[in-house]
């Protein structure tokens, strides 16, 4: 069981579930296994399309879901990454390994460079995430993350909240980075 407690699982199934229920379509990285797997048969289940991207690397080790509604492979995981960006309208991060949080700093770091404005959440199922939200709150606090762009991720603790965040949000302008500051002396660092 990922994550070591079925309450994982169940928090993404519920997802799942209440994508197809909204009529919304799940657009996810392509394998069978794991959250990834029970994510996408929960959607499938109550009638939902799920699009699954998997590279042929991952498809070749017989890890790609063969019962999505369209599963496209693709030759690099960059290309899978920018294939799911282009086809989604939000993101959201449930707890697992390095590839997501991978996904998760690309994704927003997309976003502090304005390059869309697609919401991202993380659903923090039982503080999974706590470590990390402390770790960008002191990022912010020691000036590492303006305070504008610790915004762009919104941490909820449930399915439920992932959704009223969703249907409420709006993109707020992001001003440019300046990677320059000026200092005192008139010389940039």
């Amino acid at each position: 069981m990922p994550g070591g407690d079925p309450a994982f699982g169940e928090a993404i199934a519920d997802f799942g579930r209440e994508l197809a229920r909204r009529g919304l379509r799940l657009v996810y990285g392509g394998g069978k296994v794991g959250l990834m797997g029970r994510v996408a048969d929960a959607a499938l289940q109550a009638g939902g399309e799920v699009l699954g991207v998997i590279p042929d690397a991952l498809l070749q080790r017989e890890i790609g879901h063969g019962g999505v509604t369209e599963l496209r492979v693709v030759g690099t995981m960059h290309e899978r990454k920018a294939l799911m960006f282009e086809q989604s309208d939000a993101f959201v991060v449930f707890p697992g390994g390095y590839g997501t949080l991978d996904e998760l700093f690309e994704i927003t770091t997309w976003r502090q460079l304005g390059l869309h404005a697609k919401p991202i959440v993380l659903v923090n199922v039982k503080g999974a995430f706590d470590p990390l939200v402390t770790l960008v709150d002191r990022m912010a606090e020691n000036g590492f993350v303006r305070p504008q762009h610790r915004r762009l991720v919104e941490v909820v603790p449930d399915v439920p909240s992932c959704f009223a965040y969703l249907e409420r949000y709006r993109p707020e302008p992001i001003a440019p980075i300046s990677w320059v500051v000026p200092s005192r002396n008139g010389v940039g660092s």
